[in-house]
């Protein structure tokens, strides 16, 4: 097949490349190189049956170009995986319009490039900020669906233009809906946040609310197959599935603890004080992933375990 990757070169993105790649598939990948980085496409540089191109596709111009030159490169996509997007919620609270053009537009300018060449298939990376502040175990039902993040807020909203679009242009869609994703190649978040303060200003640790803020975490090589494992299996119309860990989440604290029991022991732990880190920020939730689990699939970490091994991944390669 011919995978088409937005975000190719981001966190998440750049590993999908390379388990596409490495399945064998044709892959052309396009990132306009805000957050993602070269550095993580170096081995899929390296393959005959990849092609980067880096653009901006919130404008429907580039992102139909861009699928003009993936199907000069190796045919027509077969699929389209979306992973563009803004993905540090608190620069979208500071400055909704980076949600609204790097989420919103770009899925806008995807649906439309597709309809003009033919791409009959999108899978979406959305995310559980969806779902606002609600008590409980949420399923993919749940509602109604109030968002307290403009980067929650503009992924609903792409999930509901994709929705609409396979009711005319598109024959199936797959939306994701990401816990937190920890893993080598990160971008943002606790961890990296956490090891670029520590080497920053090793004297403290500053951590944002109070560290009682709890949250599912995946490790990215089992989100990649739990979405490889989803579009297998998955055939209807419209895709919705909550992708996470099973048991609890993570503390904060638990992060900030660990990250400083590997790189600097002893260090004091600085905390701001709140429920919450910043604007948007859910400090607390857990979703259901039961449907997943029906389909046939399972993690094998632990949101704990996902932590550890994320840290001693990102230890090992040092935050720039």
């Amino acid at each position: 097949m011919h995978h088409f990757v937005t975000g190719a070169a981001g966190f998440i993105g750049s590993q999908l490349v390379d388990r596409l790649l490495d399945e064998g598939h044709n892959v052309t990948g396009v990132d306009d190189l805000s957050l993602g980085r070269l550095a993580h496409l170096a081995a899929a540089q390296k393959n005959a049956k990849f092609s980067f191109i880096e653009r901006d596709i919130s404008r429907t111009d580039q992102a139909t170009e861009c699928l003009s030159r993936a199907a000069a490169f190796a045919g027509i996509p077969d699929l389209i995986w979306h992973l563009a997007a803004n993905s540090d919620i608190a620069s979208g609270a500071a400055a909704p319009a980076v949600d609204f053009r790097r989420t919103l537009q770009t899925t806008f300018a995807i649906i439309e490039a597709a309809r003009e060449k033919g791409v009959r298939e999108i899978a979406f990376a959305s995310t559980s900020a969806v779902y606002g502040e609600n008590d409980g175990a949420l399923d993919e039902d749940a509602g109604p669906l109030l968002p307290i993040s403009f980067y929650g807020a503009t992924k609903l909203a792409s999930e509901a233009l994709l929705s609409a679009a396979a009711e005319t242009s598109l024959e199936r869609i797959w939306i994701f809906r990401f816990p937190n994703v920890v893993g080598p190649r990160a971008t943002h978040g606790a961890i990296f946040d956490f090891m670029a303060r520590l080497a920053a200003k090793p004297a403290a640790l500053k951590v944002l609310g109070d560290g009682t803020q709890i949250k599912p975490y995946l490790h990215v090589a089992e989100l990649i197959a739990a979405m490889r494992f989803i579009v297998d299996k998955a055939k209807e119309r419209r895709n919705v599935f909550n992708i996470g860990p099973n048991g609890a989440g993570t503390s904060v604290a638990f992060i900030a603890a660990k990250v400083i029991a590997q790189l600097r022991p002893g260090t004091s732990i600085a905390y701001t004080g709140g429920d919450r880190g910043w604007v948007g920020d859910v400090p607390r939730f857990r979703y259901s992933t039961a449907k997943l689990s029906r389909l046939g699939w399972q993690p094998k970490l632990s949101s704990d375990e996902a932590v550890l091994r994320a840290i001693d991944e990102l230890a090992a390669a040092p935050v720039a």
